[in-house]
């Protein structure tokens, strides 16, 4: 199980006794702030942890579902357009408006820890949105795998989201076009 510094703290008392742990054996950093009590943690995990507040979206969601066999290259999170900037060499981060950023988040549990990550259905929104941002060959792989899956969609759920973006009536044509 991963902890911060803080629930660290809280647990041990101290800094040092903190550190007595971590000389015996019993608590590992992983990087500065993220503290296990095992050697090794998926990268999934530790960023989970260490931002807790944003939303596996893009490459990443895409990925996680199935939508695309291309691992990427770096963990896409999404956070509110006044969120302080990540600065980790694994982030790629989306800064979305505040009426849009919590459309759609799901919390799946994992082994033993707990993901934010965009529905399927607001990963289908965001397909959309960045069409022309996105490889041609790599959105249309995505729009292929959709298609076999849009029987397991909530499409009015697709609608009452997509009708919150600016330009909303673009993305609804796109997707009754493209999708449905």
């Amino acid at each position: 199980m991963l902890y911060t510094y803080q629930e660290c703290i809280e647990k041990y008392g101290s800094d040092y006794q903190m550190r007595k742990v971590i000389e015996k054996g019993e608590l590992f950093q992983l990087e500065k702030g993220i503290y296990s009590d095992t050697q090794y943690a998926s990268e999934e995990e530790i960023l989970a942890k260490k931002y807790p507040d944003a939303i596996l979206t893009m490459d990443s969601a895409f990925y996680h579902y199935g939508l695309t066999d291309t691992i990427p290259d770096y963990s896409h999170l999404a956070t509110d357009r006044d969120a302080s900037k990540m600065k980790d060499k694994r982030v790629k981060q989306c800064f979305l408006p505040k009426e849009v950023v919590k459309l759609g988040v799901v919390r799946e549990k994992q082994i033993d820890y707990e993901i934010k990550i965009y529905s399927k259905e607001r990963m289908l929104i965001e397909v959309v949105r960045n069409k022309s941002k996105l490889p041609y060959d790599y959105y249309k792989e995505i729009i292929g795998r959709y298609r076999k899956l849009v029987n397991e969609l909530d499409i009015q759920e697709v609608q009452e989201m997509a009708a919150a973006f600016p330009k909303s009536s673009k993305i609804i044509e796109r997707l009754e076009s493209e999708v449905f």
